[in-house]
């Protein structure tokens, strides 16, 4: 065999072998990136819970859901209510306000509680807050969404508002980002 032969022939395995190369690095760093991908499994789920949260022996809190998944194996801790739950937290006189909603995530380490989908807030008073999210702070006892709300009571009284609101657990304390709606009823007496 010639060497122009042998130099055509070794040319031809070296670009077959570069090919090769090529074709198999990409088949190895997809399989590379699907063993890094890490998909999130929880470390346990529960069906029809019902929580109780206490401080010195009193009932600070209650929750039902009829699901639940405890991802607190990842970095950033949570709870999932996938299927929605049912919050009831209680004041110093032990009055009762209720949260419901159709889906809630708990963040352990923040202690903060993220609410969404046809969210309502009942207070023992008979005050209603209507959100599609709404967040509670478990710690400082304050309650706020960015979003749209409407606030209603057993008078009539009515606020609606689309960048906002804030307040304390009982709502004594509000701040009102942007109110687009209010209505105050004057009775007749007072004219």
């Amino acid at each position: 065999m010639n060497t122009y032969t042998k130099y055509i022939i070794h040319c031809i395995v070296t670009a077959f072998a570069v090919t090769m190369f090529f074709s198999c690095q990409g088949n190895y760093n997809s399989e590379i990136q699907k063993l890094s991908y890490t998909k999130r499994f929880p470390v346990g789920e529960a069906e029809n819970i019902f929580l109780v949260y206490t401080d010195s022996g009193k009932v600070k809190s209650t929750l039902r859901s009829p699901y639940n998944k405890d991802f607190s194996n990842q970095k950033f801790p949570f709870m999932e209510f996938p299927k929605g739950i049912t919050l009831k937290f209680f004041d110093e006189q032990s009055n009762e306000n209720t949260v419901t909603a159709d889906y809630a995530i708990l963040y352990s380490d923040t202690r903060l509680v993220d609410l969404q989908g046809n969210v309502q807030l009942v207070t023992h008073k008979g005050d209603v807050l209507e959100a599609p999210q709404l967040f509670w702070d478990q710690d400082r006892e304050w309650i706020f969404t960015e979003g749209a709300f409407k606030i209603s009571n057993q008078y009539g009284v009515l606020l609606q508002g689309t960048h906002g609101i804030d307040f304390s657990r009982d709502m004594s304390v509000m701040d009102a980002h942007e109110i687009y709606d209010s209505t105050i009823p004057i009775d007749e007496d007072d004219k």
